[in-house]
C-alpha cells in the first residue's frame, strides 16, 4: 500500500485505454464492451427514434429516463444525473473543488485524469496483492474518495460495507460501479443507497455494447448533483441516449442484464483454468467481465499476439501494477480456443 502524493505523473499512461490496442478484425480481448453492438430489440428502439433527430431532445424525455433509472435503482428522479457515458462523469467530478481526492488504485485511470487535468492535488492509495481495500489507508484530510467496484483491472469486488465504511464527514464519496451489473445479483452495489455522500457511475457501455453511443449516469443526492451539473452545455444528450438510457433501464432489460451477468461468470470460470493450464498466473477471486493476469514478458507476448490478430489490454498503465500484467476481457469458448492456441504457438 502507499498513501503517498503523486505530483510527477506521466498523463499519457493515465490516458492509455484498451480501445488503442484493437486493429479492424482483431479478436478482442482487450476492451471490456460485451458484443460486437447492443441486441436487436434495442437497435430497433434506437432505429425507430431516427426519425427524431431533426428536433431537439425535450425536457419530456430527458424526465423520463430519469424516471426509468430511479425506478430501476429504488431512487427518486432527483437522484438521477444523466451522463454521456462515464467519462464525462469522471470529467464533472472536479467541479466538487475537493482539497484531496484520494483515488484507490490499481484501477480505471480517467478520474485521477481528470483531477489532475483540473490542478486537483491527488494522493494514491496504492493496494498490494490481492488488492484488499482497507479504509483506514485513506488519507483522513482526503475530502473525496474514488473507488471502482467492481475495480478495474483486478477484477476485485469490494464489499458494500468497506464501501460504506470509507464514509467521513465532510467527505464524499464516489464509487464507480460501470461493470457492477455483470456481476450476478449485482452484489455488493450500493446504487439503492441514498446517502448525502455517496455517488455512484454507472455505465452503459460494457453490458450493453454503446460505447459508440456513451450512456451513463449518476446517482446521488440532488444537491451534489446539482453542483456536478452545473455550467453544463445545453442539451448535453441526444435523442438516441436519451432512448437507450431509459430502454435499458426498464424491467425486461433489468432481467436480461441478469442473465447476462450470470453468462459472463460461466465463461470467466471456464477461462480462468484454461489460462492457467498455460503457466499464465491469473488473480482470483474475479467478479468482473475481464481478468487480470501475470506472464514473464507481457509486452513481448502482447505484440505477439497482435501479430497473430489477438489483442490484449497492457496493465503496467495502471498505477500499482508492473510490466509482466495484462488485462483479459471474458469472451466465449470460441475465442479462447483462439487465444490459447496462439499462446501455445508463441510461447509465453
Amino acid at each position: 500500500m502507499s498513501g503517498e502524493f503523486a505530483d510527477e505523473v506521466d498523463r499519457a499512461r493515465l490516458r492509455h485505454h484498451g480501445d488503442v490496442e484493437v486493429r479492424a478484425g482483431m479478436v478482442d480481448f482487450a476492451v471490456n464492451v460485451q458484443g460486437s453492438g447492443p441486441p436487436e430489440w434495442l437497435r430497433g428502439r434506437l432505429a425507430a427514434r431516427l426519425g427524431e433527430l431533426g428536433r431537439y431532445p425535450d425536457a419530456a424525455q430527458e424526465r423520463a429516463a430519469r424516471v426509468a433509472v430511479a425506478a430501476r435503482h429504488g431512487r427518486d428522479p432527483e437522484e438521477v444525473l444523466l451522463l454521456a457515458g462515464a467519462a464525462e462523469g469522471f470529467a464533472m467530478v472536479p467541479r466538487l473543488s475537493p482539497a484531496l481526492a484520494a483515488v484507490i488504485h490499481p484501477s480505471f485511470t480517467e478520474p485521477e485524469l481528470a483531477l489532475r487535468e483540473a490542478d486537483v492535488p491527488v494522493a494514491r492509495v496504492v493496494l498490494a496483492p490481492p488488492y484488499v481495500l482497507e479504509p483506514d489507508l485513506v488519507p483522513d484530510a482526503a475530502d473525496l474518495v474514488v473507488v471502482g467496484n467492481p475495480t478495474n483491472p483486478t477484477s476485485v469486488l469490494h464489499p458494500a460495507d468497506t464501501i460504506r465504511a470509507l464514509r467521513r464527514p465532510g467527505r464524499i464519496v464516489v464509487v464507480d460501479e460501470a461493470f457492477a451489473d455483470a456481476v450476478p445479483g449485482e452484489v455488493e452495489s450500493v446504487a439503492a443507497e441514498s446517502l448525502p455522500d455517496l455517488l455512484v457511475l454507472r455505465s452503459l457501455t460494457k453490458t450493453w455494447a454503446l460505447a459508440g453511443l456513451r450512456c451513463g449516469y449518476f446517482l446521488g443526492a440532488p444537491d451534489v448533483l446539482a453542483r456536478l451539473n452545473h455550467g453544463r452545455a445545453h442539451w448535453p444528450l441526444g435523442t438516441l441516449q436519451l432512448e437507450a438510457i431509459a430502454a435499458t433501464a426498464e424491467p425486461g432489460a433489468v432481467t436480461e442484464t441478469r442473465s447476462r451477468a450470470e453468462h459472463i461468470a460461466a465463461d470467466r470460470a471456464a477461462m480462468i483454468p484454461r489460462l492457467r493450464e498455460l503457466g499464465i498466473e491469473v488473480h482470483e477471486p474475479a467478479h468482473a467481465p475481464f481478468l487480470l493476469v501475470r506472464v514473464p514478458d507481457a509486452e513481448l507476448l502482447r505484440k505477439r499476439l497482435a501479430d497473430k490478430g489477438i489483442a490484449v489490454r497492457r496493465g503496467d498503465t495502471f498505477p500499482g501494477l508492473d510490466p509482466g500484467h495484462l488485462r483479459l476481457a471474458v469472451r466465449g469458448p470460441a475465442d479462447v480456443d483462439r487465444l490459447v492456441a496462439a499462446i501455445r504457438e508463441v510461447g509465453l
